[in-house]
């Protein structure tokens, strides 16, 4: 009610600070440096595997308990034995001590590297693996929030939100004057903010990196959008110089990033890392980009002022190296050196453009190497084949644009041969007089919308049609999450993920197509076999 509005609103302005902080110039490196391995990692022995915090079924960790064997010719030797991971009963209720007041990590079950946890946050706990669904601008585009929290066939307790967009329009400041993008958007669960970080890579063209931040020109009130360099007017574009004039330029530092997210008032907020497209070929902008992510992790930590309802995760980056001593080790080790900050941890980097087979070696390996008692974030991942393997390698939570995207196009997610799409607008759907899937609950199958009707919509540009089918792929990967929760509850996640696979690949002696090669490897990493 109006009350609880007013003691957010006023709970929020104290809460968040006013302006963004100063950096401190101890966390700048020189250029000289940028290519030098971090001071703190000096004496990492990387010969050994860079992991902290594991149990079973993984290697034990540097930090593992030491039990004392005797051999049989009576000579006695210390070795480090992996425990299993302790357990946690469903609804037991969270507690929030320190160091980390506003999550708790509860794990229930696992079956294998798979695991069903709840992830206990400010607004509510969030069991996973889950899918958070992406609102760029703080809204689902095509489902308001009741269209997401009063249905059964959805029920998300957690969506995404875009720091960097949410700062240009409408503003950090006027959300933390609503009371936060809580209230701005009438949501009551969680929210997750990424950093900004991953517009590096996608607003390249606008964006210049350095040391002390990356400067984006502002899309909205720049000319990058005319061709061939002109402008409507027919003048020419503005240099940078000029932009940054006309107050176009955005300069979004590591303390910019918090300070944002600290105003959007976000359950989850991400460090702002130096991010390279996977698929770039610069390994000196790697390593350079991999150490500054570190420096800029420090510099997150320093500015943010909202430990008690906010959590901040680092952001795994190193590219595609995974070698014994590589970028991504070096990265963890010095996660490794900050564990006591971070109430979790997210895989970043990927869904790039990246080949599958490098995509699965680094998800395998950071999960390899991240402590088992804090969630395990894969960021830009959605695909159901991808959510599907990687929960087997041991990821809990995962985000995409995609299953909302698809829908804008009238392409719809189901159950069957690869890709599990539906293309509604093609003519085969004309005459259809079938539900889009079979027992889905969404409100375009439980409605009777039949893919003819869905069809007909589609073909007229008919908004309706489309706010249908978001529904319909949310509600399907809504029941996807469930599908694979229930199977690792049972200890069967290797059956389910085998039927999955076996349902999407039949086999070209079945009329259908192999199962790549990639997920074969990924799944037998996570030792579940195909055969």
């Amino acid at each position: 009610g109006p009350f609880l509005l007013r003691y957010n609103n006023e709970r929020q302005k104290m809460s968040s600070p006013s302006e963004p902080p100063e950096t401190d110039p101890a966390f700048i490196a020189k250029e000289e440096d940028f290519t030098k391995l971090p001071s703190e990692l000096s004496h990492v022995d990387w010969t050994k595997p860079i992991s902290w915090g594991k149990y079973e079924p993984y290697p034990p960790s540097h930090d593992a308990d030491a039990i004392t064997t005797t051999d049989d010719d009576g000579d006695k030797q210390t070795v480090a034995v992996a425990q299993p991971l302790p357990l946690t009963p469903e609804g037991t209720k969270p507690s929030f001590k320190p160091p980390h007041q506003a999550l708790e990590f509860h794990v229930h079950a696992t079956s294998g590297r798979a695991r069903y946890t709840t992830v206990h946050l400010p607004h509510g706990p969030v069991a996973t693996p889950v899918f958070m669904p992406v609102g760029t601008k703080g809204t689902l585009k095509g489902l308001s929030p009741m269209d997401v929290t009063n249905s059964d066939a959805l029920n998300n307790q957690i969506i995404l939100a875009n720091t960097y967009h949410l700062a240009l329009q409408p503003g950090t400041e006027l959300i933390r004057d609503a009371g936060g993008l809580h209230n701005f958007m009438n949501w009551d669960r969680n929210i997750l903010t990424d950093s900004g970080g991953f517009q590096m890579v996608s607003l390249l063209k606008l964006a210049e990196i350095t040391e002390e931040g990356v400067t984006f020109e502002n899309p909205f009130l720049s000319d990058n959008n005319d061709k061939e360099g002109e402008t409507n007017s027919g003048n020419k574009k503005r240099t940078r110089q000029e932009a940054t004039e006309s107050g176009s330029m955005m300069l979004l530092r590591p303390e910019d990033s918090i300070y944002h997210q600290n105003n959007i008032g976000s359950d989850i907020i991400m460090a702002l890392d130096d991010v390279v497209s996977s698929v770039a070929d610069d390994k000196t902008r790697f390593q350079i980009a991999t150490y500054r992510t570190l420096r800029w992790l420090d510099r997150c930590f320093a500015a943010h002022r909202r430990p008690h309802d906010q959590n901040l995760f680092p952001i795994v980056q190193g590219g595609l190296d995974v070698s014994r001593g590589g970028l991504r080790d070096v990265c963890l080790a010095g996660f490794r050196e900050r564990d006591d900050k971070a109430p979790g941890y997210a895989i970043g980097g990927l869904a790039g453009g990246e080949s599958k087979d490098d995509f699965w070696k680094v998800v395998d390996h950071c999960c390899r190497a991240l402590p088992d008692t804090k969630p395990r974030y894969l960021m830009g991942v959605g695909y159901p084949l991808d959510l599907v393997v990687c929960t087997g390698l041991g990821v809990d939570m995962y985000d995409c644009v995609y299953p909302t995207r698809t829908a804008r196009f009238g392409v719809a997610l189901i159950d069957g041969e690869a890709p599990g799409t539906l293309r509604l607008k093609s003519h085969a759907c004309s005459e259809d007089y079938r539900v889009i899937m079979h027992g889905c609950k969404c409100m375009a199958c439980a409605g009777g919308y039949t893919r003819s009707r869905l069809h007909a919509m589609l073909k007229n540009d008919n908004p309706l049609a489309v706010s249908l089918v978001t529904h319909h792929n949310l509600a399907y990967m809504m029941a996807l999450n469930k599908r694979m929760r229930d199977a690792i509850k049972n200890d069967a996640y290797g059956d389910f993920a085998r039927s999955f696979v076996r349902d999407q690949y039949r086999g070209k002696d079945s009329g259908g197509q192999d199962v790549p090669k990639w997920v074969k490897d990924a799944l037998a990493a996570a030792e579940i076999s195909l055969d």
